[in-house]
């Protein structure tokens, strides 16, 4: 199975945490979102890390999609560092980590509904 990791944007920490509220009522569906306060390649290590058990992922793989990301993301990291300073402290960064057939599938049905 192989893994994708990107940066999403910034958001409120309540808003956020309604989400993964809503999300985590519905049947898991090999996509995660994960926030953090920090921009660091270490801090969003640690958010992957906190995935739930439920999924049956490989987390080696998966934290290795993230240190891809952020091998190969300098400008896009940069950018998401400077607007997680500007929107204050009550903010977090947002990323998703997904297996790719479900994301997939996820963006399908987007289409379709």
């Amino acid at each position: 199975m192989s893994y994708t990791f990107e940066i999403l944007g910034v958001s409120p920490i309540l808003y956020f945490f309604n989400q993964q509220q809503e999300r985590q009522q519905k049947q898991p569906t090999g996509v995660e979102y994960v926030a953090s306060y920090k921009c660091s390649l270490d801090a969003l290590i640690q958010s992957v890390e906190n995935i739930s058990p439920n999924q049956s992922w490989d987390l080696d793989k998966v934290v290795d999609s993230v240190i891809n990301f952020w091998m190969h993301n300098s400008e896009s990291i940069e950018y998401w560092k400077s607007r997680l300073q500007d929107a204050g402290r009550e903010n977090l960064l947002v990323g998703r980590v997904a297996d790719v057939n479900s994301l997939r599938t996820e963006f399908e049905l987007l289409f379709d509904g």
